[in-house]
């Protein structure tokens, strides 16, 4: 059957959009993870001081680049990678996400389904789709936690892969990645873990599925969150050397290269961590706020476990209904929960500046 190529989700806020840019000051947008704080600034300058940009870029990432990738892995969560077997660059991870089933498919042609969480990002299941792919949702319970075990064993046969998220987005909640692990081993299903909020955690250590051993798992990691360089489209995947290996040959052959200045400033940005607590707080202080913001519209709100999303309940009414509300009365863009798998639930992304985000609280006032 041909592909029916659904509407960009985005592109379906354009009417709240209006409604919220309505109000004095305009709108504040909060629908897109998109980041809005300074990168590193060392990291900036590199992009047109490395002297990189004449030659091709190595598509698998350049020494420099796999090494700090390596360095800061052993620094963040205590394992230990070889830079030239178990690490390669891709070009920003969404990328990455929505190509690996089609590279993983001429692996293994007899595999046809990709497993994905059933609340989460949807571009877990379009890059089954666009693969040709199955793509068959693992149902979560109201703790963002996968039910493995519902899963049809015919499922688990065809899969080429299953596809985790923690710190979840949408909703924050974080897993016990090891178990998944073990689970994937057991049966023969390779777990792909995307990794791009490890580090907005508080009060717990970061974690990655790397820790209970390479075999059967690969890690996904960008920059776009981390070190606010969502722009220069960068990240690396890393683990068992057999998938990694395959991954790296093929997309050599699809052209798949990172910008050797990007490359360069990569590096620097992977080899500091001092301006990621920084922003840590600065995501912690504005979730409390916008958390504030809501009750005061009797709207309850827990605050995430990791990430920088509210993943609030829309109560008695569609997710749609609140989103026009949200817009209607204080000029707030949030994104419904029915882009990442629920119609009773908003998202909304603490990505505004304090003062942008001071406007609600002013549209509050009688």
């Amino acid at each position: 059957m041909r592909f029916e190529l659904p509407p960009y989700p985005y592109d379906l806020l354009d009417p709240y959009r209006l409604k919220a840019t309505q109000h004095d000051g305009g709108v504040v947008d909060l629908s897109v993870g998109t980041p809005c704080d300074p990168p590193p600034q060392e990291a900036i300058r590199s992009l047109t001081e490395s002297e990189s940009e004449r030659g091709y870029p190595p598509s698998i990432g350049s020494q420099e680049f796999r090494k700090s990738c390596q360095q800061w892995v052993k620094r963040c969560f205590d394992v230990d990678l070889d830079f030239e077997r178990h690490i390669a660059s891709c070009i920003g991870t969404k990328e990455f996400v929505v190509s690996a089933p089609t590279y993983l498919r001429l692996r293994t042609p007899d595999k046809d389904t990709v497993l994905y969480p059933e609340i989460s990002y949807p571009s877990y299941a379009m890059g089954a789709h666009l693969s040709g792919c199955r793509a068959v949702p693992v149902k979560v319970d109201g703790k963002g936690q996968l039910i493995l075990e519902e899963l049809e064993p015919d499922d688990i046969e065809r899969s080429l892969m299953l596809w985790v998220n923690y710190p979840s987005n949408p909703t924050g909640a974080i897993a016990d990645l090891n178990a998944i692990a073990d689970w994937g081993r057991s049966h023969d299903v390779p777990i792909f873990s995307d990794e791009c909020y490890a580090e907005f955690v508080w009060g717990r250590e970061p974690s990655t599925v790397l820790t209970s051993g390479l075999s059967g798992v690969v890690a996904v990691h960008s920059l776009s969150k981390r070190s606010n360089l969502a722009g220069i489209r960068v990240g690396f995947y890393a683990g068992d050397e057999d998938l990694v290996h395959w991954l790296k040959e093929v997309r050599k052959h699809s052209g798949k290269m990172v910008p050797g200045p990007v490359q360069a400033a990569a590096s620097i940005a992977y080899s500091d961590d001092q301006h990621v607590e920084e922003q840590k707080l600065r995501y912690r202080n504005r979730l409390e706020f916008l958390q504030s913001c809501l009750k005061s519209l009797d709207i309850e709100s827990e605050l995430p476990q990791g990430s920088f999303y509210l993943w609030v309940h829309s109560g008695s009414i569609d997710a749609w209904d609140l989103v026009d509300r949200l817009a209607s009365e204080v000029g707030a863009l949030a994104a419904p929960g029915t882009f990442f798998g629920s119609s009773n639930h908003i998202r909304i992304a603490a990505v505004q500046p304090l003062e942008k985000l001071e406007l609600i609280s002013e549209r509050l006032s009688p």
